[in-house]
């Protein structure tokens, strides 16, 4: 694996477990594609550091949880802003 994609691996699962981030938001913030970070935390990152692995994934499987919840707030904003214009 090159040097560059370790890095970034590592940089990506600091962000998350810190900021308690979603794959999307992360993938944003970075400039690289949903896949890449999905490939980066689960794939690629337990065989760099399995401790920092656990944590990112206790991260995901609790925003895995929520996104229902995220999903439901958001349709009900887009709602009651279509029918205020």
């Amino acid at each position: 694996m090159k040097d560059y994609i370790e890095e970034r691996a590592l940089e990506i699962a600091n962000y998350i477990i810190e900021e308690k981030a979603t794959v999307r938001k992360t993938a944003n913030v970075f400039g690289v594609s949903k896949s890449t970070v999905h490939k980066d935390v689960t794939e690629r990152l337990p065989k760099i550091n399995p401790l920092i692995s656990e944590q990112v994934k206790s991260v995901l499987e609790k925003n895995k949880a929520e996104r229902h919840i995220r999903g439901g707030k958001a349709t009900k904003i887009k709602y009651s802003t279509a029918t205020v214009k």
